[in-house]
């Protein structure tokens, strides 16, 4: 294979793909993992990549979705190749056929699972070659690039916890190497918390069962981590009207606007400490309330942090699951001991979920009690959780090692999926 050939990089989640080349900072597209069906339309189209002038005037109410991963693994490989179609012909414009392919793979996919993919690889879209990461290692090596002389780059050890669309993993990484044996996962990710902010608004205020999408952008505008759990709750129900947690979201009318917004932005902050003296916008409210329909808002309080509280305490959910911290401490005690010091000093938060205000201060609180006392705890949340990993796909896609690491279409052709993958065992 030349060197010159240009270097697809993908990672593809089970929310969103984020996909562009090697050696770019950003990727050039970030798209939703899926198809849906606008209630006014009679087919399936394909969401607006992110942040695309085109995706604001989307809308996205009562929407249908289909997903080609579930649970994190891939269950419709004919819905995602065409997903995949429509990203590297309309989006990306490449020939797949002069192009190779890093590709991301959850942890412990099953062979059928890898073998559907690699036919989509090499069969439907003529890769060329094929390399295919995990999350873990690739956030790790971004992380060391970032830092060469600091205590990841020294030790070549972290700890990557990946809360993501589908699940969550506490993994540790030695010499950029994913230790399999010690990874420890919590089947909840950002799916699941938003189901679950689903279930609190339609039992509490209005029927948004169907808003997938309206939801998503609530609970990422709305949702953060508690610090002080039952200070928060005692907050919540006993304030009433004048709630410090209360924020009030404005559905699409499909008239004025097509995408929901919160109501009054400075709100969601009225529980910070630094914002007791501001004067509170609820007290504009009435001035306000009767230019909106009511039906087409709605009041969030304490789901604010319960939602997220899902990640700490799953078993308050009926889940049968340790909570984050607890996680991570079983995932460093199944390494060596002599690794143990430096994994607690050495955790890396990545995914989406990690972006929730407080996440890594409630994290290094629940965890401090469960180290030895002579362990430091120190959490790095990566300067951009969503793109961690692609940036550690295209770092590796970049570096001079690389057409030697991947397998070729010719390979495939002669050996089969299965040895091929031996390749890529971390």
């Amino acid at each position: 294979m030349s060197t010159s050939r240009q270097v697809v990089v993908v990672d593809n989640g089970g929310g969103l793909i984020k996909a562009g080349f090697g050696g770019e900072r950003e990727p050039s597209a970030i798209v939703p993992n899926c198809l849906h069906k606008p209630v006014a339309s009679k087919k399936w189209v394909h969401p607006n990549p992110l942040n695309t002038p085109g995706s604001a005037e989307e809308d996205l109410t009562s929407a249908s979705v289909r997903r080609p991963m579930d649970r994190g693994y891939l269950i419709n490989p004919d819905l995602q190749r065409e997903i995949w179609s429509h990203l590297f012909t309309s989006i990306l414009r490449i020939n797949p056929s002069e192009s190779s392919l890093l590709l991301t793979e959850p942890l412990f996919s099953l062979p059928s699972i890898q073998h559907s993919l690699d036919e989509l690889v090499f069969e439907d879209f003529n890769f060329t070659s094929l390399y295919v990461a995990d999350s873990p290692s690739l956030v790790h090596l971004y992380e060391t690039s970032r830092s060469p002389t600091g205590l990841l780059s020294k030790a070549q050890c972290s700890l990557v916890v990946d809360c993501g669309f589908s699940f969550t993993h506490a993994s540790p990484v030695f010499q950029n190497l994913t230790l399999n044996y010690a990874v420890k996962r919590i089947d909840l990710g950002g799916k699941a918390l938003t189901n679950y902010l689903k279930e609190l608004i339609s039992f509490r205020s209005v029927n948004v069962m169907d808003e997938t999408f309206i939801i998503d952008h609530v609970k990422e505008n709305l949702c953060f981590v508690s610090l002080d759990l039952p200070t928060h709750l005692n907050i919540a129900t006993k304030t009433g009207n004048h709630n410090l947690f209360r924020s009030t979201y404005v559905l699409p009318d499909g008239v004025t606007h097509t995408k929901g917004f919160v109501k009054y932005p400075p709100q969601p902050n009225t529980y910070l400490p630094e914002a007791k003296d501001q004067i509170l916008p609820q007290q504009h409210h009435n001035n306000t309330h009767k230019l909106d329909l009511t039906k087409n808002e709605f009041d969030l309080t304490n789901e604010r942090f319960l939602v997220p509280e899902m990640i700490f305490r799953p078993a308050d959910l009926g889940m049968n699951q340790a909570g984050l911290p607890d996680c991570i401490v079983r995932a460093v005690n199944a390494c060596h001991p002599h690794l143990h010091p430096v994994l607690y000093e050495s955790i890396i938060l990545t995914g989406g979920s990690t972006l929730f205000p407080h996440f890594a201060e409630r994290l290094e609180k629940e965890l401090r009690p469960l180290v030895p006392d002579d362990y430091d705890v120190r959490i790095t949340t990566q300067e951009d959780p969503l793109l961690g990993v692609w940036r550690g796909g295209s770092l590796l896609a970049s570096s001079p090692d690389f057409d030697s690491m991947c397998v070729t279409k010719a390979e495939y052709e002669e050996l089969g999926s299965a040895r091929c993958r031996k390749r890529f065992f971390h």
